[in-house]
């Protein structure tokens, strides 16, 4: 008895990894034109393109990207795994994070919305500037660092600068 006990539950639970994965992948269905920034965000951030003397695509997420270089490996969509190389700062150019970020890598799933959408539009070896408006990026809250210092005020407009390394 035991051992067929042991048998269904091995079953039960390969039968829910299996069910978890499927749900992962239909989950993982992601539209950047879905998650539009307010226009006055977007305002904002054109007119610091503008002042800048800075041309950048426009998206229809409103976010706005140069590409530098489009790359010519694997080209990831938003829910894949990449190992990139990047810098963060704001529109003042204080730099907030700068790291390489390899060879775990980090799920498109679980960043912000303007990295989501932006990274897709590259290949391996690709690289880009990201402008972000606070809605795709950290919105109203203040971002602080563990002694509670604030590292991004909030309703920050977000510039990175990216080189996509691998897709995972």
């Amino acid at each position: 008895m035991t051992r067929k006990y042991l048998f269904v539950s091995i079953l039960l639970l390969a039968f829910l990894q299996i069910s978890c994965l499927k749900d992962k992948e239909v989950s993982c269905d992601f539209s950047p034109c879905r998650f539009v920034a307010p226009a006055s965000e977007i305002a904002d951030l054109t007119s610091y393109l503008t002042i800048n003397s800075l041309t950048a695509t426009k998206h229809c997420s409103g976010l706005s990207y140069t590409i530098t270089d489009v790359g010519t490996g694997k080209q990831p969509d938003a829910c894949s795994g990449v190992s990139v190389k990047y810098t963060g700062k704001l529109t003042n150019g204080n730099i907030f994070d700068e790291r390489i970020v390899t060879p775990l890598g980090l799920d498109l799933t679980s960043v912000i919305t303007g990295w989501r959408t932006g990274i897709p539009l590259i290949k391996e070896g690709g690289r880009m500037t990201l402008y972000i408006p606070p809605y795709l990026g950290y919105g109203a809250q203040d971002r602080k660092d563990a002694n509670g210092n604030i590292i991004i005020p909030g309703n920050s407009i977000l510039i990175f600068t990216i080189e996509l390394i691998a897709v995972l």
